[in-house]
């Protein structure tokens, strides 16, 4: 099961709010590791992309003109592997930045399920006041079995993990 986290607009939380939440998937992204600039630029992280093109194209051209050899390679396939860990936690980030709130982690095989599983959450357990409360995780049989740190999802970029 992978674990998506939902993100709603700043305000109440209303049946307009809820209608625009938008449910991102916590994990690897196999497309941002194949391709990191492009990945960024689709998501509208255009900062991001132009590092990791920058980075990308920097290390190449030091590995020609400085005889690094295979060590340009490898350092680019580590740009890669960072997008491609950290490009959720990176959207989640932009719509933290833009006055989205996360209101709720999910585990579900699909979005499709997690989509579901939000839309059918009673109006109690949805999260009434947004202060730093900690978020529940619904699993398949809609019980949260244990609360996470209000925090950005992922590994690096995550704040408040030790």
């Amino acid at each position: 099961m992978a674990r998506y986290v939902v993100m709603v607009p700043e305000g109440p939380v209303s049946a307009a709010g809820i209608d625009r939440a938008r449910i991102v998937r916590d994990g690897f992204s196999f497309p941002a590791f194949i391709v990191p600039p492009l990945w960024l630029a689709w998501h509208f992280l255009w900062i991001e992309a132009a590092i990791a093109f920058a980075a990308m194209l920097g290390l190449g051209v030091l590995g020609e003109t400085a005889g690094f050899g295979w060590a340009a390679p490898v350092l680019s396939l580590l740009v890669s592997l960072f997008v491609g860990l950290e490009g959720q936690s990176m959207r989640v980030a932009r719509l933290s930045r833009r006055g989205w709130i996360e209101v709720a982690a999910i585990e579900a095989d699909t979005l499709d399920d997690a989509e579901l599983r939000f839309a059918t959450l009673d109006a109690d357990e949805r999260p009434a006041d947004r202060a730093e409360a900690p978020l529940p995780v619904y699993t398949a049989a809609a019980q949260p079995l244990s609360r996470t740190p209000r925090s950005a999802p992922g590994l690096l970029l995550s704040p408040g993990r030790g």
